[in-house]
């Protein structure tokens, strides 16, 4: 059966080989990318067939826009793909102050699915990207307080985006399903190549788990869990993310962001 799929950073990457395998399939596609440009060549690659939103997610006003945009265009939403992510970039703080990592990595996720959860039925799913680079938030960091280095900023988002999955999951015990899936491990991305300069794997290693993440029925249950595709089984996450306390204050931080900028 057909699904409605939203796939965001969808014009390179996992996220675009992600969408050519489901389009060949025959799913409806939503595709999010920063350029509208590349947004309108990847629709074109996959036959036009494709309904295009454009948002830079380092931008929550824009991340909310485009959700009452797919809002007003779409009744049901299937299954929500949180795939766009950065790693190293030239500008790396936002005009408000906070890290774009985890403004990208975990806030814009957290605010474009609580945003689209009226059009997620029971039986839906949202799929987010997590990462085998996890490390405990720094509080201060998240706040943009202080800085830290690439990587250090990057597994913290990942951390970030896989405790706010689980805490989802704990709000919404009846569905959708919420799921983090570490894709695989430097993967033959932009990212991997701009921030480790090698060349990487096989890009389909990490798109055929995205696709079984989003429809296959070994996961329809799984709302919560921590899927491990270098050891291709679920799996626990940074320990941090089984302490209580950490993750009662990561998510009243990442709630207390989202509510600044609103009111902003």
């Amino acid at each position: 059966m057909s699904k409605t799929i939203l796939i965001t950073g969808a014009t390179d990457g996992i996220g675009l080989l992600t969408a050519k395998t489901l389009a060949a399939e025959g799913h409806k596609l939503l595709l999010h990318g920063r350029s509208a440009d590349k947004l309108a060549a990847v629709a074109a690659q996959l036959g036009g067939a494709v309904a295009q939103f454009r948002a830079d997610l380092s931008r929550l006003t824009e991340v909310r826009a485009m959700a009452a945009e797919i809002r007003a265009q779409v009744d049901v939403l299937d299954v929500l793909i949180n795939n766009a992510g950065v790693l190293r970039t030239a500008q790396t703080r936002t005009p408000e102050g906070l890290d774009i990592r985890f403004v990208v990595n975990t806030l814009a996720p957290y605010v474009l699915t609580q945003h689209l959860l009226p059009i997620l039925p029971a039986e839906g799913r949202v799929v987010n990207l997590s990462s085998a680079a996890q490390a405990r938030v720094d509080l201060v960091a998240l706040r943009g307080e202080s800085r830290l280095d690439d990587m250090a900023t990057y597994a913290q988002s990942k951390l970030a985006i896989t405790i706010w999955t689980q805490d989802m999951a704990r709000a919404h015990p009846d569905g959708p399903a919420f799921i983090a899936v570490n894709p695989g491990s430097l993967l033959a991305s932009k990212m991997v190549r701009e921030g480790f300069g090698i060349a990487g794997n096989d890009l389909g290693i990490g798109a055929d788990i995205l696709r079984k993440a989003a429809l296959s029925p070994g996961f329809a249950k799984a709302s919560g869990r921590y899927f491990d595709n270098d050891s291709g089984q679920f799996a626990a996450p940074h320990a941090a993310a089984a302490d209580p306390d950490h993750v009662a204050a990561v998510m009243k931080t990442i709630r207390a962001l989202i509510a600044a900028g609103e009111t902003a």
